[in-house]
């Protein structure tokens, strides 16, 4: 029988949370839908990320990782939250290998991947880099073979993909939305919100919810940057995703909440439609992340659109001159996903990247390439 039901079916209320059904949805080892066979990412998945539009993404980024660690504000140590199929990583490590042969031999690449055959799959896209990198199925089984960590933390969409309650208002009264069993499908009912977590969290954030309006509650957010803070010492990290500060929930246009599908490609804005078999996501609450962040040690040094990001972090010095007529040779192609990342449209107009520091006092100015481009928020 399919978890979801089972689990709807066992519970003595008749229904989960959105955070359990997706927990279930995403994670369940033989249903989830990050745990199955089928490639996720890239044409044959269901979505694209940034390590899939070039190498150069991953480049650049070791090219900002390296000036950290020559400048001796962290070890040559790196860990990344969900990995995917190893690109990011991949070019990474290259990047680094042909730029700082001497790094390179103290260089470590920790990857933390819920998935055994998403793991599988990065070895392979890894190949002969493979050696510098170690998986953990998660923070708590790297915490068994580590005391601390300190060096550079990095995550390209991974906290969009954490479980998230949902509440509503109507007529006065806030609700929780559950998931429950209509005949053979899964709808929505609601109930007077009572969870004191949920509670606490509207009450600390001073969140407050207009007529109408949806919104995610990230209790599983929260719960992860309180329960690392003593684990990560001395590190920079670097958190891209889309997402939407406080100021922009309260726009009328996010009234209804950001939870949503993605299934080939193709957006579905009913999140209860093929579950287990399409990725799940909602926007992260950047001030959340920066609060919790700071409760947990994490000083936010910025929150750039990803486009401005990349321009300060020296991205045009990757364009090359060429006379190729080839439209697939590696210096077109390159300065076309160059392009595609620039582009006003393109896929940095719905992303960021938030910079925190703990333990650590970067000078910024002495690591970004292009500093005209800067604008902190």
């Amino acid at each position: 029988m399919n978890p979801i039901y089972k689990a709807i079916e066992a519970s003595a209320q008749r229904r989960l949370s959105y955070a359990e059904y997706m927990r279930l949805a995403l994670y369940d080892e033989r249903y989830g839908y990050y745990m199955r066979e089928r490639a996720q990412i890239g044409k044959e998945g269901d979505f694209f990320t940034n390590s899939h539009v070039s190498d150069v993404f991953g480049k650049l980024f070791a090219s900002v990782f390296l000036r950290l660690v020559e400048r001796n504000y962290v070890p040559p140590h790196i860990c990344e939250f969900g990995g995917g199929d190893g690109k990011f990583a991949r070019a990474v490590l290259n990047e680094w290998k042909e730029k700082s042969p001497n790094t390179y031999e103290q260089l470590t690449y920790t990857v933390l991947e819920t998935s055994l055959k998403q793991r599988a799959r990065q070895l392979q896209t890894l190949g002969a880099v493979s050696e510098k990198v170690k998986q953990y199925k998660n923070i708590q089984e790297f915490q068994k073979h580590a005391a601390s960590f300190s060096g550079i933390v990095f995550s390209n969409e991974f906290f969009d993909a954490f479980p998230v309650h949902v509440i509503t208002k109507e007529n006065g009264t806030l609700y929780e939305l559950f998931i429950t069993i209509d005949g053979d499908k899964l709808v929505e009912e609601k109930h007077p919100l009572e969870n004191e977590r949920i509670i606490e969290y509207l009450r600390e954030r001073q969140l407050s919810l207009a007529e109408g309006q949806r919104l995610e509650v990230p209790l599983a957010l929260k719960t992860f940057l309180l329960k690392t803070a003593k684990f990560f010492r001395h590190c920079v990290m670097f958190t891209i995703d889309y997402g939407y500060t406080d100021e922009e929930l309260r726009l009328p246009a996010r009234r209804q909440g950001s939870l949503r599908g993605y299934y080939r490609h193709k957006l579905i804005a009913n999140p209860l439609c093929h579950p287990g078999k399409m990725d799940i996501t909602a926007h992260i609450q950047w001030d959340a992340l920066r609060m919790y962040g700071e409760q947990a040690g994490w000083q936010c040094v910025s929150l750039l659109r990803q486009d401005r990001f990349l321009l300060a972090a020296g991205i045009l010095q990757y364009l090359e001159e060429h006379d190729d007529e080839n439209p697939f040779s590696e210096k077109v192609r390159q300065n076309r996903a160059i392009r595609s990342l620039m582009m006003d449209d393109g896929m940095s107009a719905a992303f960021h990247v938030m910079i925190q520091q703990k333990g650590v006092n970067v000078h910024w100015d002495h690591i970004w390439a292009q500093r005209e481009f800067l604008s902190f928020s």
